[in-house]
């Protein structure tokens, strides 16, 4: 009996062991995945975009979810408050990494911490955002992509060269946006440059674009529009005064031309957000500190023209050329 006792508690004490080696190797499994939150200040298809893109350059970097990768996606839809409450969560939920697309959103989750890594992106300038010290040595837990256009006089002379003896042009955005305001300012510089006059309208919401809109086209042979939230989230109805004023509008990037510009000589979001989603599977890896890792321009500017709203302004959308 007594040797039949002991066999019994060997064997339990076997099967306890392999208990024990198996959840162990089930936490490890676990310890695997990476957690990834995600802050988006609006939605509209450029941010949209980028965030797909993202999903695709972590994927090719060896992070997918469902697999090694649960990324917890937030929406603040331009409110404030959102914006605040979401970055909290974010980091109360110990995320391994966190995204920022859009300035607001970036902003926003480097005030609640210093210790997550942060990459963003559809941030145009991070120096002046005050997200890093510098472009090439961010020296912070912050890095990722810019969508400024290296050269937004491209996207102005493309603009100019669909308009015959342009006299005025002008330019729409947020004032409250200040990736749009540096942005539009430059393009004020070019324009003037060239010799035209400028004239430029603000609108605070989406509700008021289409005035704005409307009120401008009145007064000009063109207008230029930045990557800016408030009126990328109103592109639709941009196109509609467009074509009932038959205004040619140059938008800063192609998601703002799908919806209702005429063309652009811009960012492709798409390829930002991957360019973005690659940088952060280097973090993940360890293999790189946000930072040491200089912010990155996007890859490639790619000339895209709406050929429908080329036909409905009479202007041939194969005259449309690459600026030079």
């Amino acid at each position: 009996m007594k040797k039949s006792g002991l066999l019994i508690l060997t064997a339990l004490s076997t099967l306890a062991l392999a208990a024990c080696s198996n959840g162990g190797a089930d936490n490890q499994e676990t310890d695997n995945t990476k957690k990834v939150g995600v802050l988006q200040v609006v939605e509209h298809d450029s941010l949209d975009t980028a965030y797909e893109g993202f999903k695709k350059g972590l994927a090719e970097g060896g992070y997918k979810e469902g697999e090694n990768l649960t990324i917890d996606y937030q929406n603040a839809q331009n409110n404030q408050d959102n914006l605040k409450s979401m970055s909290e969560k974010l980091v109360k939920d110990q995320s391994d990494l966190v995204l920022g697309i859009g300035t607001p959103a970036a902003q926003s989750l480097a005030n609640v911490t210093q210790d997550i890594p942060i990459v963003v992106t559809a941030v145009t300038d991070l120096v002046e955002a005050k997200l890093v010290d510098s472009n090439e040595q961010p020296g912070r837990n912050v890095t990722g992509t810019t969508d400024m256009v290296p050269d937004i006089k491209k996207q102005t002379d493309l603009l100019l060269s669909v308009i015959e003896q342009p006299k005025t042009i002008g330019i729409m955005y947020n004032a409250g946006e200040s990736n749009s305001k540096i942005q539009a300012d430059l393009a004020q510089e070019a324009l003037e440059e060239a010799g035209v006059k400028v004239k430029t309208l603000t609108a605070n919401t989406t509700n008021d674009v289409q005035q704005v809109t409307t009120s401008l086209a009145k007064d000009v042979d063109g207008i230029y529009i930045p990557t800016d939230n408030t009126f990328a989230s109103a592109a639709t109805v941009i196109g509609d005064v467009a074509k009932e004023t038959k205004t040619p509008i140059v938008a800063g990037s192609i998601e703002q031309v799908e919806g209702g510009a005429l063309a652009t000589y811009g960012i492709d979001y798409a390829s930002l957000g991957k360019q973005t989603g690659t940088m952060a599977a280097k973090i993940l890896d360890g293999d790189a500190e946000p930072s040491d890792m200089s912010v990155e321009e996007a890859d490639e500017l790619k000339l895209y023209v709406n050929k429908e709203m080329a036909q409905a302004l009479d202007i041939d959308p194969e005259s449309i050329k690459e600026p030079k």
